[in-house]
């Protein structure tokens, strides 16, 4: 019975070299927020001749996530890049599929309300912010009614009286998820007694605050945020929402709402004072280090770039505090399994 184990898992692991090897570059996909960073280390690790360019693609964090966990093989990518963390049920699916996964945190990143030069500075609450994106709001009865509010005006008299047009990422997007909890959810719903009275005596949870508007307020844009940043462009009307380095890289164009009194800086965001800021991370899979060549120092590459005086770090992704950098740069080499019990 053991030699025949033994023969199983001998043909197995033949079977992924011989599906895994078939691919001689990393394939990457998932986070917008997440590309821009990852093509510059991709583009590093190109640089040396012993490995050829990893291609890097997007499609959103659930893309990432989801891309990582689908199965093994030359058809699956090697890495999931996001924007927002693996969930529970993200990782019950890669369980499910047999794949083993390790979470890298690569840096932070803010998410910004940006609009043009041209146009108006929005300086708003997160609590205003999140009322005037939810899909739902309490009417006067108490109940949960459709978001009745056109203008900005119309949440707070002090906010620009002109229609609310907010170009944003389409539910697959990490950037949308976390700016849907700490803005709608935990900013709006947990903090306006108006909300919080309501979701009690309807017996919701806070999450129903989550969902974004669909009657034109919000308007999915993809996952492209470079096509955000020229609709503002061209409306000086308009407000869009995508992280911090898109800002920082059109800073000539586009300025970024202040939230809550605080402008969307690195510095600010670096000291945590920027309170729509999240981690970005990327999702290795087990079975493809060491059958795919690179990934080993594909990871490595973005320790060499992610520090104060990084490339990273000029391109806007915000540097990790040192003991996080000591962290995750031991988990790239010791590789720990991703639980759910490391996601509580």
């Amino acid at each position: 019975m053991r030699l025949e184990r033994v023969f199983i898992c001998a043909a197995v692991a033949a079977m992924l070299s011989t599906f895994v090897s078939a691919r001689d570059y990393i394939s990457i996909a998932g986070s917008s927020t997440v590309l821009p960073f990852a093509t510059m280390v991709a583009e590093a690790l190109g640089n040396n001749p012993n490995f050829k360019t990893p291609v890097v693609e997007s499609g959103g964090s659930s893309v990432g996530k989801k891309g990582v966990c689908d199965g093994i093989g030359t058809e699956f990518i090697d890495i999931g890049n996001a924007s927002s963390r693996m969930k529970a049920g993200e990782l019950k699916f890669c369980e499910s599929n047999g794949i083993k996964v390790t979470e890298i945190k690569v840096g932070y990143d803010g998410i910004v309300v940006a609009s043009s030069k041209d146009g108006t500075l929005l300086s708003i609450s997160k609590s205003d912010l999140g009322k005037a994106l939810t899909a739902k709001v309490p009417s006067s009865d108490g109940n949960f009614i459709d978001n009745p509010y056109k203008n900005w005006s119309d949440v707070n008299p002090d906010l620009p009286n002109f229609p609310i047009r907010v170009y944003g990422p389409p539910t697959t997007s990490g950037t949308r998820a976390s700016f849907a909890e700490m803005v709608n959810q935990k900013g709006y719903c947990k903090k306006d007694e108006e909300a919080k009275a309501a979701l009690k005596a309807a017996g919701e949870k806070d999450k129903v605050c989550r969902a974004m508007r669909t009657d034109g307020a919000y308007i999915e844009a993809g996952e492209q945020d470079n096509l955000i940043v020229q609709k503002l462009q061209e409306d000086p009307s308009a407000f869009g929402i995508f992280g911090f380095s898109y800002l920082d890289q059109n800073s000539d164009t586009l300025q970024g709402a202040i939230i809550s009194g605080t402008a969307p800086t690195f510095e600010l965001i670096a000291e945590g004072e920027y309170s729509v800021s999240r981690a970005l991370y990327f999702y290795v899979k087990h079975a493809h280090i060491g059958v795919v060549p690179g990934v080993q120092e594909y990871m490595t590459e973005w320790t060499k770039h992610w520090g104060e005086d990084g490339f990273l770090s000029d391109a806007g992704m915000i540097p990790l505090p040192m003991a996080e950098r000591e962290y995750y740069l031991k988990a790239m080499r010791d590789l720990p399994i991703l639980t759910a019990d490391m996601l509580n």
